[in-house]
C-alpha cells in the first residue's frame, strides 16, 4: 500500500493555544503543559470530553508538529457519539485524575471522531485487527511521533470500572507499561514501529497487488462462489451470518436477494435451487430482525447489532447509515415477495427517518442517537437502552391489565425481565425487558378467544400508549446532529427508492419520501458542495466543517443522485452526478492499479493512502463506485467510465477471487462487466397517461444491473437539453412519440412499441 507524505516536522509557532513553551534548561517533554482543546471542535463526540481532565488535542497540523517537537508518545483515542463502550471509557478512565495525570505528562492525548475522520480511524483499526486479531471502538492506539503504530487495543477497563473483566489489563497498567518502554528501551520501540509499518501496508493492500493474469477470471462464477460461502456461515436457527455480535449486514442480503433477478445467464450459473434458497435465507433473516429487539417496536428504526444470537438484546445505538441500508433491503424483500411485513418494515423506518430525532427541519439527516440515555427524568446517571427498556409493571400501569397480559405475551415482557444476567455485564436491565415480538396474532387470539383483528388493534393501541409516554416521560439519547455528506447519500437512495416503490400504493407516502430525498439534496448542494469546484465537504454540524469530502462521500452521494433522478426525472440530478463523477476520479483515482483511494492525493497528515474493496458496516467505495460507473457509461453513452468500472473490479480481482463473499457489493459490477449494464429509455411526454403506465411497470420490478431514462418532449430546460445532447444516442429519439428502446452503452438494441416492453424487461435484471 503506497503510504501519504509524513506529516510536518517543523516546530510548533509560538503560542499554540494549550501548550506552554519549555524551559531551555531541560528537556522539553518534561516541562510541556497541555490544556484541554476540545471546546474548539464542532464534533458532538470531541467536545462531549471537553470537560475531562485529560489535556485532549485534536488531530490537526499543530498537534502533530508538538509531538515532534516534545518527542512524545501520541496516543489516539477514536470513538463516535453513539459508542457505549465509548462513554463507559471514558467514566472509567477519562475522567479519572490519576489516569489523566499519565497522559497528559508522558504523552500527547488526541481524540477523534471516526465519523468525520473515518481515514485515520481505518488506518489504525487495521493496525489493531492485524495484531490483536480483532477491534472495534473505542479504539485506541499508541503512536510514535511520526504516526507509526506500536501498541493498541479497544476497551481497557479503567480505575473506576464496576465490573472489571476477567483477566484483562487495566488501561492504568498499559499507561505505565508505555511509559516504561518508552524511557527505558526507546530504540527498541522506534525500531518496532519501523517494523509494524511495513507489516500493515501489506495487512491492508487490498486493491494494490496487481491484476496481471486475472484479466478472464472476474465472471459469473464468482457469484455462485459468494453464495456457497454465506450458505457455510448462515444460522439456519436464528438467521444472519457467523456468532454473536450479529450485524445485520444488509450488502450481504441484498446480493442474496437479488441473486434471482439477475439475466438468465446468472441464474444458470449460480443455480435454480440456489436462488431460491438465498431468498430463503433472507427472509427468515429480516424476519427474524423485524420481531427481534434489534427494532424498535415502538418508535420504528433498528439499533446497530445485536448482542445475541437471536437478535433480541441490541446495543442500542441507532445510525444513520445502518437504517438506510436496511430501508433499501426491506424494500427489495418486499419487491421480491410481496411479503407485507417486508414493506410495512421498510415504511416504518422511512417514517423513522422522516419524522424523527434524525431529521434536520432545514434538510438532511443527523448522525445517529446513543445507546445510553436517562431512565427518567431527574435521574443522574445514564444506562444502556433507559429509553428502550420497560418493566412489566409500566406495561400494567399504562395498558390495563388486560391489554399488559396480551402485550406481555406478545412482546415476552416478563415480572423479573428477559435479558440473561450473562449478557448484562453492567447490572443496568435489572427486572427490565427488550421488546420482541415472540408469538403470533393468531396464537395469542386462540389463547384469549378473541379474533385476530381485535388482537392486532390491541397491539397498535398499546404501541401508540407506550410511544406517547415515553415520548414525554424518558429523556431520549444523545444526539449526534453531524450531517454527514456519505451517510445521507445512503438516505437519498433509499427514500428515493421507496418513493418510486411506494407510488403504486400511497401517493401521499411517495411524495413524502421523494420530498424528503430532494430536501436532503438540497441541503447538500447549499451547505457542502462547491458549484465551481465541484468538490464536497464532509460534514457539516452548525455550519460547513473544514474536512474535505473523502471517496466514499463522493461514491454514495453521487450514486444517490441516479436513483433520485430516476424517482424524478429531473435532469440536474445526472449532470451534478456527473460532475461529481469526474471529481472523484480526479482525486481518488489509482491511475497505476486501477480503482479508488479512500483520501486524497493530498492527504498529508496520514501514514497510508487506502482503498476500500471489502464491504463491512457500510457498502464499499469501489463497490458502490463501480455500479455508478457503469450506471453513467449507459445512460450518458460515455465509455471512458465503463472503463473505469472495469479497471476498478479488476483492482481487486486477486481479493476477489480468493473470498468473493468479502466483496458482495462488487458482484454486480462483475455481471456489468460481462453482460453489460442497460438503460430502459422512454421517450415521449412524461405526464402521458400511457407512458406513465410504463414506467410503473419498470419500476415495479428489482433491478440491480438496469437504469431508467425518460427523455420528456416537453423539457425544455437548460439540463433537459444537456442530458439529450451529453448521450449521442438520445438524438435519435426527437420528435419520436411513446417509444422505448434497451440501451447499452453508446449503442442502443432493439426498439420496441410500448405494449412490447414487458416482455423485453424479462431479459434485464
Amino acid at each position: 500500500m503506497s503510504s501519504g507524505p509524513n506529516p510536518s516536522t517543523a516546530a510548533a509557532p509560538r503560542g499554540i493555544p494549550g501548550t506552554s513553551s519549555a524551559s531551555k534548561s531541560g528537556p522539553a517533554h518534561d516541562e510541556l503543559v497541555l490544556q484541554n482543546q476540545l471546546s474548539k471542535s464542532r464534533s458532538p463526540y470531541v467536545r462531549a470530553h471537553a470537560t475531562n481532565p485529560v489535556a485532549w488535542q485534536l488531530w490537526c497540523p499543530e498537534t502533530l508538529a508538538l509531538a515532534k517537537r516534545h518527542n512524545r508518545i501520541i496516543f489516539v483515542s477514536i470513538g463516535y457519539a453513539a459508542c457505549h463502550w465509548c462513554h463507559v471509557m471514558e467514566r472509567e478512565s477519562f475522567e479519572n485524575d490519576e489516569i489523566a495525570r499519565v497522559l497528559n505528562e508522558n504523552f500527547i492525548p488526541i481524540k477523534v471522531d471516526r465519523e468525520e475522520r473515518p481515514d485515520i480511524d481505518r488506518i489504525y483499526m487495521n493496525f489493531v485487527q492485524a495484531t490483536a486479531g480483532s477491534g472495534g471502538w473505542p479504539l485506541n492506539v499508541f503512536l510514535t511521533p511520526d504516526l507509526e503504530p506500536v501498541f493498541g487495543g479497544t476497551y481497557w477497563p479503567g480505575p473506576r470500572a464496576s465490573a472489571p473483566m476477567k483477566d484483562q489489563i487495566g488501561f492504568l497498567e498499559v499507561l505505565e507499561k508505555i511509559v516504561q518502554t518508552w524511557k527505558e528501551q526507546r530504540a527498541k520501540f522506534l525500531q518496532s514501529a519501523k517494523e509494524i509499518l511495513p507489516r500493515l501496508r501489506e495487512f491492508a493492500d487490498e486493491g494494490l497487488k496487481g491484476t496481471e493474469g486475472d484479466d478472464e477470471t472476474l465472471d459469473v462464477d464468482l457469484l455462485e462462489e459468494a453464495y456457497q460461502q454465506f450458505v457455510a456461515r448462515y444460522d439456519p436457527q436464528h438467521g444472519g451470518f457467523g456468532f454473536p455480535p450479529k450485524f445485520p449486514l444488509p450488502m450481504k442480503l441484498a446480493f442474496l436477494l437479488r441473486l434471482g433477478t439477475f439475466p438468465r445467464t446468472v441464474k444458470d450459473v449460480v443455480g435454480e435451487r440456489e436462488c431460491e434458497n438465498a431468498v430463503s435465507m433472507v427472509m427468515f433473516t429480516l424476519n427474524a430482525m423485524a420481531d427481534g429487539g434489534i427494532h424498535d417496536q415502538i418508535g420504528h428504526g433498528f439499533a446497530r447489532y445485536s448482542v445475541t444470537a437471536d437478535w433480541s438484546l441490541p446495543h442500542f445505538e441507532k445510525m444513520l447509515y445502518d437504517n438506510a441500508q436496511l430501508l433499501g433491503i426491506y424494500l427489495d424483500a418486499w419487491m421480491v415477495t410481496k411479503d407485507q411485513k417486508m414493506l410495512d418494515t421498510a415504511t416504518g423506518i422511512a417514517n423513522y427517518l422522516c419524522d424523527d430525532a434524525l431529521a434536520n427541519k432545514d434538510g438532511g439527516f443527523f448522525s445517529s442517537e446513543g445507546a445510553d440515555s436517562l431512565y427518567r427524568k431527574g435521574d443522574s446517571d445514564k444506562r444502556e437502552g433507559a429509553f428502550y427498556v420497560w418493566t412489566r409493571h409500566e406495561f400494567e400501569t399504562l395498558l390495563g391489565a388486560h391489554e399488559a397480559a396480551i402485550c406481555a405475551k406478545y412482546w415476552n415482557v416478563q415480572r423479573d425481565g428477559n435479558v440473561d444476567p450473562m449478557d448484562d455485564a453492567h447490572d443496568e436491565f435489572h427486572n427490565q425487558n427488550v421488546l420482541s415480538v415472540v408469538t403470533t396474532l393468531e396464537k395469542l387470539g386462540e389463547i384469549h378467544n378473541l379474533p385476530t383483528e381485535k388482537i392486532s388493534q390491541i397491539i397498535a393501541d398499546a404501541r401508540k400508549k407506550l410511544k406517547a409516554h415515553r415520548d414525554a416521560e424518558r429523556p431520549r439519547p444523545n444526539l449526534d446532529d453531524k450531517i454527514i455528506t456519505a451517510w445521507n447519500g445512503l438516505a437519498i437512495t433509499a427514500l428515493a427508492r421507496a418513493s418510486n416503490i411506494l407510488r403504486g400504493t400511497d401517493v401521499a407516502l411517495a411524495d413524502k419520501f421523494k420530498d424528503a430525498a430532494i430536501r436532503t439534496a438540497a441541503f447538500i448542494r447549499k451547505n457542502l458542495y462547491d458549484e465551481k469546484t465541484h468538490a464536497l465537504k464532509r460534514v457539516f454540524r452548525e455550519e460547513p466543517g473544514d474536512t474535505p469530502g473523502f471517496a466514499d462521500d463522493y461514491a454514495f452521494f453521487t450514486s444517490s443522485l441516479i436513483h433520485l433522478y430516476e424517482a424524478t426525472f429531473d435532469a440536474s440530478y445526472l449532470r451534478w452526478a456527473d460532475d461529481l463523477q469526474k471529481k472523484q476520479i480526479e482525486l481518488f483515482w489509482d491511475s497505476k492499479n486501477g480503482g479508488f483511494f479512500s483520501t486524497g492525493e493530498d492527504a498529508n497528515d496520514i501514514i497510508l493512502r487506502l482503498k476500500d474493496g471489502l464491504d463491512s458496516q457500510e457498502p464499499s467505495i469501489n463497490g458502490v463506485s463501480a455500479s455508478t460507473l457503469f450506471r453513467l457509461s449507459t445512460i450518458l453513452g460515455d465509455d471512458s467510465y465503463a472503463t473505469y468500472a472495469y479497471k476498478t473490479c479488476l483492482a481487486f480481482s486477486p481479493e476477489i477471487l480468493e473470498h468473493p463473499a468479502l466483496f458482495p457489493t462488487m458482484m454486480a459490477p462483475i455481471v456489468a462487466c460481462t453482460l453489460g449494464m442497460r438503460s430502459v429509455v422512454l421517450s415521449g411526454r412524461c405526464n402521458d397517461s400511457e407512458i406513465q403506465e410504463q414506467v410503473r411497470k419498470v419500476r415495479e420490478r428489482l433491478w440491480t444491473n438496469t437504469t431508467l431514462v425518460m427523455l420528456d418532449e416537453d423539457d425544455q430546460t437548460e439540463d433537459g437539453k444537456w442530458l439529450r445532447e451529453r448521450n449521442p444516442l438520445y438524438k435519435e429519439f426527437k420528435g419520436k412519440e411513446k417509444k422505448v428502446q434497451i440501451c447499452e452503452g453508446t449503442k442502443c438494441l432493439d426498439a420496441f412499441d410500448l405494449g412490447e416492453l414487458e416482455n423485453a424487461l424479462e431479459e434485464l435484471g
